[in-house]
């Protein structure tokens, strides 16, 4: 489970520290055992996040089973994909 108040902590420190791949390093110190995951947000199309950024969405990790997935809820969540927002 992630909480709507843990993914705003985790908002709250890419914001601080920046977006790129090092803040994954950061993330998964910070929240383990949270798995973190670092994408552009291109490479997730017709999904919706679960925090939008001007610069980054987040989105939210199901890896129960064995097999991961995108959910919208907080309760199955294992962990969050940090999706950079490139402006073209």
């Amino acid at each position: 489970m992630i909480s709507q108040e843990t993914l705003a902590q985790i908002s709250q420190k890419i914001i601080a520290t920046g977006i790129d791949e090092s803040i994954i390093t950061l993330l998964r110190s910070e929240y383990s055992p949270v798995h973190f995951t670092y994408c552009s947000d291109d490479d997730i199309p017709n999904n919706d996040p679960v925090l939008e950024h001007e610069h980054f969405n987040l989105y939210l990790i199901d890896g129960h089973d064995h097999c991961m997935c995108l959910t919208n809820n907080f309760e199955s969540a294992t962990g969050v994909v940090v999706a950079e927002i490139y402006s073209d």
